[in-house]
């Protein structure tokens, strides 16, 4: 099927209440595990206090788990969206995690980089390259998807840790349909309704490979996991 963008931005109050308090911790544990594994023996990074840097944070879930695992890294979460970074201030302060969140766009990010993070109103950068960028569910809600591409080469240190994991496009709407009923039947309505537009909005591996050859991040591996996801992974050179 054709793919149908949906809105980029996820701002509204009552769907950032139905994010932030939905429970996806089996799914961010598996990604945090899957980040895990990438490093091998190399680690994150070869100092000993690596940045890692979460694009599309929302309320800040993966971003507070990565602070968590961890625990001598710095974390900054991105997200365009300020009420979903007000959810996940809120939550960094409950947790004292010192998890660091700020609000830029994926096109701010590709054309400007870290500058497009300075601290408001007009403060210091403090904020280095990245020795691991991450996104979940981010991909599919940008309407220029090499946005989110141009933006690492632009974020991240060389050897860099890439991840970033997302819905991919069925074939078919009733394929669609199915991927809801099979996943998201006892969601709220926001959620059910969400995830049904994301699958319209999805890529597929083919549109990816295609988006990172453009960007030339061909050495990152696109990989189709279960029925509906896709994992871009690799190290930068």
């Amino acid at each position: 099927m054709q793919r149908t963008p949906e809105p980029e931005l996820m701002d509204d109050p009552h769907q950032v209440a139905a994010y932030a308090t939905a429970d996806f911790s089996g799914s961010d544990s598996a990604f945090v595990q899957r980040l895990r594994d990438l490093c091998g023996q190399q680690g994150l990074a070869s100092r000993p206090d690596p940045l890692l840097m979460d694009l599309g944070c929302g309320p800040g879930n993966i971003s507070e788990r990565l602070a968590s695992a961890w625990p001598d890294a710095e974390v900054v979460g991105v997200d365009a969206a300020a009420t979903m970074l007000s959810c996940a201030r809120q939550r960094a302060a409950e947790a004292r995690s010192g998890v660091i969140y700020r609000q830029a766009s994926m096109q701010e990010l590709a054309v400007r980089g870290r500058s497009a993070l300075a601290a408001p109103p007009g403060g210091s950068l403090h904020i280095r390259e990245a020795d691991a960028v991450v996104s979940n569910s981010l991909l599919h809600h940008l309407h220029e998807p090499l946005h989110l591409w141009r933006a690492i080469r632009r974020l991240a240190a060389p050897g860099a840790l890439v991840l970033h994991r997302d819905l991919r496009r069925p074939a078919s709407g009733d394929a669609a349909r199915g991927l809801l009923e099979r996943y998201a039947i006892h969601a709220p309505e926001v959620l059910r309704r969400d995830y049904l537009a994301s699958l319209h909005a999805a890529f597929t591996a083919a549109e990816v490979r295609n988006q990172l050859e453009a960007a030339g991040l061909d050495g990152l591996s696109v990989v189709e996991v279960e029925d509906r996801y896709l994992e871009i992974s690799g190290r930068l050179p």
